[in-house]
């Protein structure tokens, strides 16, 4: 049976979620901004984080893999689905749950620079340093993190998980 250990509790998410959601708020004040979560993971916090904006804002969705059911990476990364917005022109914030290797991210980012929006910024629930393999720049970060495999608030291991309040590290 796999050991669970809170990394962070349900209060403190919301706590750092808020304080996110107020920052990115003020930085997109009188500005059109679509928020891109990256599916699956993404959803819990994309749904809390646009909920505590002040500002309003589009929404769309994005579906990546690379990770199967296995722990890393494959480094493969298939785009499943992808936005159906128009983002020419428009400020677009990727919302992800986790950026690890970066390799995802990277290439995210540069399929959605293909449509001409006018910036692109990424906002991660987590920023987890210990697989990284590419520089990733992540404009907003609810929680920093060197090593350990997390699952809860949308984050999964082989589909499961998702549905925990709190962020735990999973010792398998």
């Amino acid at each position: 049976m796999p050991e669970l250990v809170c990394v962070l509790t349900a209060e403190e998410i919301d706590k750092k979620v808020s304080l996110l959601a107020q920052k990115i708020s003020k930085d997109f004040q009188d500005r059109q901004l679509i928020l891109i979560g990256v599916l699956k993971g993404a959803f819990v916090f994309l749904s809390d984080l646009m909920r505590r904006m002040t500002i309003p804002v589009e929404i769309d969705f994005v579906q990546l893999s690379s990770y199967g059911d296995n722990d890393t990476s494959s480094g493969n990364i298939i785009l499943k689905r992808d936005v159906t917005s128009n983002l020419q022109g428009k400020n677009v914030l990727v919302v992800e749950d986790i950026i690890d290797t970066g390799l995802t991210m990277t290439k995210l980012i540069r399929h959605l620079k293909s449509y001409n929006p006018e910036s692109i910024r990424v906002c991660s629930l987590i920023d987890k340093h210990e697989r990284r393999k590419i520089k990733c720049h992540v404009d907003y970060v609810c929680h920093e993190t060197e090593s350990g495999f997390l699952v809860g608030y949308g984050l999964d291991y082989s589909e499961k998980y998702r549905n925990l309040p709190a962020i735990h590290h999973l010792k398998l």
